[in-house]
């Protein structure tokens, strides 16, 4: 006998569906989402747990409701696309090379100045914990889910050593992000350039207090990591081979 599916993994397996299509474009920008009795019927789910997931698309600028008229999809400046969530459905959906594109141009734009921030204002604790990090990220590789929580870590790590509360707030956007380009760029038929030597030079220059070093090498790491993410996208799409597990992550 199986267990009972709860409810919250259900809402959120349903507005995952809804989010990723909304995403990559099949439900385009003013289009109306299901009625709520189609909806229940098509996904074989509770009314209830329909209601919350569109509650979850609103809270997050995807979708609109309006009394009389239904749910439509918003416009995408809305769009809360550096919600860890949003981010997650986007990458389902196969991104495209402009999405990725600008979530590498965040990083250039906030991360060259959060290390330098970081090589001024980090404490032997901080640095103590990147350094663990480091160490997990190249004792496992950027391949498993275990060597890639430690480069969020380390990246987390990172702008908590600027001592910037504003910084630190979009710490889970933007680790997410890196999360979600070094998970998808692992997917592809040829693997990646191995980028722990990029990550080492970034952390040299944070312990030798070098704020333009570490200023250079975070934006060194961000170019070549976008780099090695369209070489990833463009061979897959050159060659015609698919990725080789790119496939859903379990709902939490």
């Amino acid at each position: 006998m199986h267990a009972a599916t709860p409810a919250s993994s259900v809402h959120r397996r349903i507005a995952g569906e809804l989010g990723s299509s909304i995403l990559c474009g099949r439900r385009v920008v003013g289009s109306l989402l299901p009625k709520e009795m189609d909806a229940t019927a098509d996904f074989g789910v509770s009314r209830t747990a329909y209601r919350e997931a569109v509650r979850m698309l609103v809270a997050k600028g995807l979708v609109e409701s309006r009394p009389h008229l239904g749910t439509y999809v918003t416009d995408r400046r809305r769009w809360q696309i550096l919600d860890p969530d949003v981010l997650r459905w986007a990458f389902d959906s196969g991104p495209s090379l402009s999405f990725i594109q600008e979530l590498f141009e965040l990083r250039g734009i906030l991360e060259p100045h959060a290390a330098e921030l970081a090589a001024r204002r980090r404490t032997a604790q901080q640095l103590a914990s990147m350094s663990d990090a480091l160490e997990e990220m190249a004792r496992h590789g950027l391949a498993c889910a275990v060597g890639r929580a430690a480069d969020e870590r380390f990246h987390e790590e990172l702008l908590a050593a600027t001592g910037n509360q504003a910084l630190m707030t979009l710490s889970a956007s933007i680790c997410a992000a890196i999360h979600w380009t070094t998970y998808f760029k692992y997917q592809s038929h040829e693997p990646p350039r191995d980028a722990i030597p990029d990550h080492r030079k970034l952390y040299a220059a944070i312990v030798d207090k070098d704020a333009d070093r570490a200023a250079r090498a975070a934006k060194d790491l961000i170019q070549l990591a976008l780099a090695d993410t369209r070489a990833s996208i463009l061979g897959d799409r050159e060659t015609g081979a698919r990725p080789k597990s790119r496939k859903r992550r379990p709902i939490e």
